[in-house]
């Protein structure tokens, strides 16, 4: 990713000993403007693919750092260069940094898998092909289940006419709920995971909703394809199916992957690795430095026609390096409000997840799972964490409820439009390369309320 990508961790990394003592910065005294970079962020991202993509592709990159230095040079005037570069310092290494590694680990390996399906695309071979990358998706996360998937799943329906559907049911599935399994699924479990939540409790605690929902959906796909299919006049078929796979050892990596992020969740050592003014914890440092060793491994071994064959690219990498670096610097003073619980501005939106100081369990879920439909998942599941208290131990226990809601919200809701999860544009865009005629934004959207929107509201009835 270069010098572009590398720049701020040169800058939050400089050793700096005038601020050995550096306060945190206090939430109760910031005004809902110290949001409006963090908004502006979202809206840009929201809005500018839709009415301004010419402009949103060539600079994408610019306006993220745009509203990042607004926020950061707010800080900087207001509470001085310590508080501001000391924010900035634990955000970088402690968030958005381990983010982007375990990201960048899992696209890279998954785009050295080429595999190949020797079968015609009947609707029990699609079937079960969601039903697998569901599954997957919950250990090699939804961006590499994605992207290892859906060029199979095209290929083999190539002879049919009517495949959008094939499409839209990949995102709901593969790209969106399958990433509630376990922390590399998805990124909001990730940061839950980085904030202390345990590896396994996705594992152990959302289950239950995930086969809630899965299921249906396969059904529902199985039944709108084989419609589909049989006025086509393909029928079911009975071709015994082959699978081919190139590139096996990458499998191993993504072995090395769940064994290093299960290392540091379940490691404990005193020492400490010095950043700057920060310090990253010995086995935090060790995920991070093995997870970049891993990706190494995987692009330099990988043959040149395997990633050919992918068309493995690093844009989509860089993208999200790009936009997440300014959502986690502009998220700053909203979480730092959002800590301050009812000292602080965002006190009316904290009455509205808690009566008396109990949770609103299912509030908790569709406003988390409403602003990542259109917006990003994984920083509105950091904001509504720290307002349900922050404490990870707490979550798990006591408030175990509330951090189900918080995680399927996040989770689950981002298939209900393009924007709600990074791999949905990037299904789309893969679909429409090999002229499936994809969805407007809306078109989509109409899909998603016909078929998710029901099926969220039981289960919030049922759970919440």
């Amino acid at each position: 990713m270069g010098i572009k990508v590398l720049f701020p961790a040169l800058i939050f990394s400089l050793p700096t000993p005038l601020l050995a003592a550096v306060e945190s910065l206090p939430g109760q005294e910031l005004s809902l403007w110290w949001g409006l970079p963090f908004v502006g962020m979202l809206l840009s991202l929201a809005l500018m693919p839709l009415f301004a993509i010419h402009i949103w592709e060539a600079h994408y990159g610019k306006i993220a750092l745009a509203w990042s230095l607004m926020t950061l040079f707010a800080l900087v005037n207001f509470f001085g260069i310590d508080v501001a570069y000391g924010e900035a310092s634990k955000t970088f290494f402690h968030h958005y940094l381990p983010f982007i590694i375990i990201i960048g680990a899992l696209y890279t390996i998954a785009g050295g898998i080429k595999i190949d399906i020797h079968s015609p695309g009947t609707p029990l071979v699609n079937t079960t092909l969601l039903a697998f990358g569901t599954f997957l998706a919950g250990w090699i996360g939804t961006t590499g289940a994605s992207m290892l998937l859906i060029r199979p799943l095209l290929f083999i329906n190539a002879h049919r006419k009517t495949r959008v559907h094939q499409v839209v049911f990949f995102i709901f599935l593969i790209a969106n709920v399958g990433g509630a399994l376990t922390p590399l699924g998805d990124p909001p479990l990730f940061l839950g995971f980085l904030n202390g939540v345990d590896f396994f409790w996705p594992l152990k605690n959302l289950v239950f909703d995930i086969l809630l929902i899965v299921i249906p959906l396969l059904l529902i796909f199985y039944g709108i394809d084989t419609y589909f299919s049989w006025k086509e006049g393909h029928g079911e078929g009975h071709q015994r199916v082959r699978v081919s796979i190139k590139g096996q050892f990458n499998g191993l990596l993504f072995l090395g992957v769940i064994g290093l992020v299960l290392m540091s969740g379940v490691g404990q050592s005193s020492l400490l690795i010095p950043i700057g003014i920060t310090s990253l914890e010995l086995f935090d440092g060790l995920r991070d430095m093995g997870l970049i060793l891993l990706t190494i491994l995987s692009f330099a071994l990988t043959p040149q026609e395997i990633h050919k064959e992918n068309h493995f690219s690093w844009e989509p990498l860089k993208e999200v390096a790009k936009l997440f670096f300014g959502i986690f610097m502009t998220v700053i003073p909203v979480i730092s409000i959002l800590e301050a619980g009812q000292d602080g501005a965002l006190a009316p939106l904290i009455s509205l997840v808690e009566v008396n100081g109990v949770p609103k369990n299912v509030m908790y879920f569709w406003l988390t799972g409403g602003l990542s439909s259109f917006l990003d998942n994984a920083p509105t599941y950091l904001i509504f964490f720290h307002m349900a208290g922050g404490d990870a131990n707490t979550l798990m226990t006591t408030l175990v409820r509330t951090l189900e809601a918080i995680s399927l919200g996040s989770v689950f809701l981002g298939a209900m439009t393009y924007i709600g999860n990074a791999p949905n544009f990037m299904v789309k865009t893969i679909a429409e390369s090999r002229k499936v005629p994809m969805p407007s934004f809306f078109g989509y959207m109409a899909w998603s309320l016909i078929i998710l929107l029901p099926l969220f509201l039981l289960l919030s009835m049922w759970r919440f």
